[in-house]
């Protein structure tokens, strides 16, 4: 699909306070470690993450995606009364009903007017929810839209290195489902995006998007139940290896796609954004994207894999650090679980970023 009249106008972001790195983590496995003999520095070697972020505990979701909101609308200087929709699209939520939004809507203060609805489609539901408010802007239901996740790893992390101290069965083989849980970091993100004939030349011209959808691969990477709340103790299966290898190719349809839609050549495209999952995922996709990889801007070294506020959040950082510049032309290259991809097309201008940590 392309858009006609729509630009992100900003993004505002939220950094937990709390680091830790991943040889924290292993240190906190050292029993299993040292039984089936793994070597230390392997969680680092094999994912490139170095550290990832964690929120205090008790700290609630619909606060720290509030935060992130009122940062974007900082940033761009618009006015809560001219949001015209607002979605919470993060994997995490905290209940079931009603919608995390509605939560986080009081909070900002957003007016009653609006579109106000939780989204969810694991790491992409940022994306999706972008896509859907620019759809609305497009369509002149709207004139202003903010999507916002915020994701919580703690509750994995913990639940993922108690299962593994607690089996006494567990080999070399069977702890790898449970390596991509360990590199998951906490975050929020928020974008704005508005009608570009009424906010004027700002931001980034949101061109358009497309989605591939290759659900026979929708078991490779599987949370137990459907959980809400501050008691939940998420686990997770992650087949890595077959999930890169299906991930890289639905990528590339996707890229395909985009490249079609918005008629781009790949020589034209002036920085990258993908997913972000770790050093071997962004080298292949991007070799097999045919993209140089001094043109991505990536930071699972820093955060790990934050979700659905993964690739939001990297946007901000890389316009916030100067790695993004006006009239550069911006592929966001969005994967997730199911298996599918989202990827949009921008031409930057000049992004707003705000950020802050919260805690």
């Amino acid at each position: 699909m392309q858009f006609q009249d729509v630009s992100l106008l900003s993004v505002g972001f939220v950094l937990p306070p709390e680091i830790i790195t991943s040889e924290e983590i292993e240190n906190r496995l050292s029993p299993v470690y040292e039984r089936l003999r793994l070597p230390q520095g392997r969680l680092e070697g094999m994912s490139g993450i170095q550290s990832r972020r964690l929120w205090e505990r008790g700290t609630r979701l619909s606060d720290v995606s509030a935060r992130s909101v009122q940062l974007a609308m900082r940033a761009a200087n618009v006015l809560p009364a001219r949001i015209g929709a607002l979605i919470h699209a993060s994997v995490c939520r905290e209940f079931l009903e009603p919608a995390t939004a509605c939560r986080v809507h009081h909070l900002a203060g957003l007016p009653s007017k609006a579109w106000v609805y939780d989204l969810s489609n694991a790491c992409l539901g940022v994306m999706n929810g972008a896509v859907q408010i620019a759809s609305l802007i497009d369509a002149g239901v709207i004139d202003a839209g903010i999507v916002v996740g915020t994701e919580d790893s703690r509750g994995l992390l913990e639940a993922t290195i108690a299962q593994l101290l607690g089996d006494e069965e567990l080999t070399r083989q069977s702890i790898k489902p449970a390596f991509a849980s360990l590199t998951i970091g906490s975050g929020s993100c928020a974008w704005l995006l508005g009608r570009t004939s009424l906010f004027g030349e700002r931001g980034a011209s949101v061109h358009g998007a497309v989605a591939v959808a290759k659900t026979e691969f929708h078991d490779l990477c599987q949370s137990d139940t459907d959980q809400a709340g501050a008691s939940m103790a998420p686990t997770m299966q992650t087949d890595s290896e077959l999930l890169l290898e299906a991930g890289i190719e639905t990528g590339a349809q996707a890229f395909d796609a985009l490249l079609e839609e918005l008629q781009w050549e790949r020589a034209s495209i002036g920085r990258t954004v993908c997913h972000q999952v770790g050093t071997a995922h962004r080298r292949r996709m991007l070799e097999r994207l045919a993209l140089p990889l001094e043109r991505d801007f990536s930071t699972f070294a820093r955060l790990g894999n934050t979700g659905s506020v993964a690739l939001p959040t990297a946007l901000g950082l890389g316009v916030e650090e100067g790695f993004v510049d006006g009239g550069t032309r911006i592929a966001l290259l969005g994967i997730g679980s199911g298996l599918n991809s989202v990827m949009m097309g921008l031409t930057c201008r000049q992004i707003d970023v705000a950020k802050e940590t919260f805690g």
